[in-house]
């Protein structure tokens, strides 16, 4: 057990120092610096001496050591070069890490999960994610649908509260949707600006998503069906009635898609944020029908 963890100030500064590492901006780099907050994702997280660990963006290794600790096998992903030295030093005492140097949205997740973990294995992410790129990075993993359990990622407030969002609030959009039908969703952790280095302008919330089996709602075609809810956000002060009627216009007259929403029993005059998952499925089914025959 090594002496001094990475997650402190002193640590930090000191690896900081000794490497000439400046921060990238264009990365979105911000390190953890407090152990209480990583020993906290780790129990949300649900990770044992029995399951595994995927980390992306391990920095200098704060929340992998923790992960190299607590987990059966870490497998941390890590697109900065830089940090490959670093990682070397501080991960030294762990011999169950595996730092990969690849672009985790480049990356074949599933081929690296059957070459590291034992088949069947509880497997988990966890990271603290980039907040510039986190949707893309979450919707690849969740859409790819891996053999994963769960994702416990430390992200921007604002986008951990729109994707755990619920109908008739301010932040339940699209976003909300797409996450919600592959995983349940919701913020187990708010963290101060004060752990991280340096520190970020924007407030954090650790969001965990844990993966479905299935699907909450049976859709004709999950393309239409995202699109569909993506038009319906399009303008979020306009009604549903004028943001399909816009979606829709090459392909059904006004009458035909108030029709459709009266089949759907749907009021068009309602916003899109007031509908739920089940309404947009059914809605979404019925007009890709009356699509199809047309």
């Amino acid at each position: 057990m090594p002496k001094k963890y990475i997650a402190t100030p002193s640590r930090t500064k000191e690896l900081l120092n000794k490497y000439g590492f400046a921060f990238k901006k264009s990365l979105g780099q911000n390190f953890l610096i407090d152990v209480n907050v990583l020993e906290n994702i780790i129990h949300q997280a649900g990770i044992t001496k029995e399951t595994g660990a995927i980390e992306i963006g391990p920095g200098m290794g704060a929340l992998t050591e923790q992960l190299a600790i607590h987990a059966d096998r870490v497998v941390a992903f890590e697109i900065d070069q830089r940090l490959l030295p670093i990682l070397e030093e501080t991960l030294a005492d762990y011999d169950n890490v595996e730092v990969i140097l690849e672009d985790i949205l480049k990356a074949n997740v599933d081929e690296v999960i059957r070459k590291h973990f034992e088949e069947g294995q509880d497997i988990h992410v966890v990271a603290n994610l980039p907040y510039y790129i986190t949707t893309p990075i979450l919707m690849k993993l969740v859409r790819d649908r891996l053999p994963v359990t769960s994702l416990t990622v430390m992200i921007q407030k604002e986008v951990a509260d729109r994707m755990a969002a619920v109908p008739n609030t301010k932040s339940y959009g699209s976003l909300s949707i797409a996450v919600q039908y592959y995983t349940e969703a919701k913020v187990v952790l708010n963290v101060p600006k004060q752990v991280f280095m340096p520190q970020p302008n924007v407030d954090s919330s650790v969001l965990k998503l844990v993966m479905r089996k299935e699907p909450p709602v049976q859709v004709d075609n999950e393309d239409f069906f995202f699109e569909l809810i993506q038009a319906s956000f399009a303008q979020r002060r306009k009604t549903l009635r004028n943001n399909l009627n816009r979606f829709l216009q090459e392909k059904l007259e006004k009458h035909q898609v108030e029709a459709l929403l009266e089949e759907a029993s749907i009021d068009g005059g309602r916003r899109g944020e007031t509908l739920t998952i089940e309404e947009f499925a059914d809605l979404a089914n019925i007009v890709y029908k009356e699509i199809q025959k047309s």
